[in-house]
């Protein structure tokens, strides 16, 4: 009998009312692939952003040998090995980054569609440069979050891309034939740059990273308050850094500090790496992937900055803020304080108040908000 997929869990990411582990684009590229699978050798499977485990898992009780998984969040590749572990299917999937090893002679990559168009071009073009070259990639989602855009950048790797019939508001797409594809340019090439001058700042994407190689407002509104964060502090805290702009602003400001910058996704984590590396502050930024500030001690911290995000997934939460909220202000140091951007709307004031200690307002425009919230001292 085939594994109940709706019993797998999310667990350590948010869990709650409508934030489910698997949904019906995971049973329509499972159908859609059934037979792939079943002609498929040891080694020759490779999933990429399965959120918690669906495709890996349900192609391994199915039969399939050797399994090669990435997924962005480590919040995902944890439930995925948790998932694993109840099913008794833990030997049969091998999580990997996203590089030429993950794809090296795939025959079939089964992937959900990410919600970035360069996230699906980073993909896929390493897909095509590392994969057999007979190669099927069976992608799908649900259709509120794809676009015929997608079919493009596909082609844009792949000589032949079809369309599947929709199901419960959900669509798969083929990709098959990588030699027949238009030759990609220079241009193309991933992680990509952008100098900022008016930051003096360069910034380094991957693919699928908030923001790419831009600087969000939000990000743009918090820099120009920072000047005043806890101004003798020695270090300080890029929580959910992304491409670490703030970390490598941080440490440019101020040459004596040093700074963690964390993020639970594997191509945020490599992006905020290269970014410090362009603006020649590696020796003093520290990146690592890992769920909020889990690898920092109790009070340990006496600057924290924060732009917080509202998304778990495709679906959006301000469970993932409420964590984070959390996780600083364990980390806090008495007397230390959490700097936080937030769209105005959210009103994560009274959140702050009551999860971190007192939270004054340091800055207001129309759309964002800047706090600062200090942890009460012992």
């Amino acid at each position: 009998m085939p594994i109940d997929l709706d019993a797998l869990r999310r667990h350590p990411d948010v869990e709650g009312p409508g934030l489910e582990a698997s949904d019906a684009a995971d049973r329509l590229i499972l159908d859609e692939a059934a037979a792939l699978i079943g002609e498929a050798g040891p080694g020759e499977i490779v999933v990429v952003d399965d959120s918690y485990g669906a495709l890996a898992l349900a192609a391994a009780d199915a039969g399939a040998r050797g399994i090669r998984v990435h997924q962005d969040l480590v919040t995902g590749e944890r439930a995925l090995a948790g998932n694993a572990g109840r099913l008794g299917l833990e030997g049969e999937v091998r999580s990997l980054p996203l590089d030429s090893e993950l794809v090296a002679g795939a025959r079939l990559v089964l992937m959900r569609l990410p919600r970035s168009l360069d996230r699906l071009d980073e993909v896929s073009q390493l897909i095509t440069a590392h994969a057999h070259p007979a190669v099927v990639v069976v992608a799908g989602g649900r259709i509120k979050h794809m676009s015929l855009a997608m079919n493009d950048v596909l082609g844009r790797s792949f000589g032949r891309v079809d369309v599947s019939r929709a199901r419960q508001k959900s669509r798969v797409l083929f990709a098959r034939d990588p030699a027949g594809a238009p030759r990609a340019s220079a241009d193309a090439a991933w992680p990509r740059s952008t100098r900022h001058d008016d930051l003096a700042l360069t910034v380094v994407a991957h693919g699928g990273v908030f923001a790419g190689t831009g600087v969000d407002i939000g990000t743009r509104f918090l820099l120009a308050q920072l000047g005043g964060a806890v101004p003798d502090a020695a270090s300080a805290v890029d929580l959910a850094c992304g491409t670490g702009v703030v970390a490598s602003w941080l440490a440019r400001a101020r040459p004596a500090l040093r700074v963690t910058a964390t993020d639970r996704s594997a191509s945020a984590a490599a992006s905020a790496r290269l970014t410090a590396e362009a603006n020649g502050v590696a020796d003093r930024v520290h990146v690592t992937r890992a769920d909020g500030l889990e690898g920092l001690a109790d009070a340990s911290e006496r600057l924290i900055v924060l732009n917080p995000p509202f998304h778990s997934d495709a679906a959006i939460s301000t469970g993932i803020a409420a964590h984070l909220f959390a996780d600083a202000a364990r980390v806090l140091a008495p007397g230390g304080e959490l700097w936080c951007v937030w769209n105005s709307h959210l009103a994560y004031r009274p959140l702050l108040e009551r999860v971190v200690g007192r939270t004054r307002q340091v800055a207001r425009n129309p759309k964002f908000t800047v706090t600062a919230s200090q942890r009460a001292a012992a």
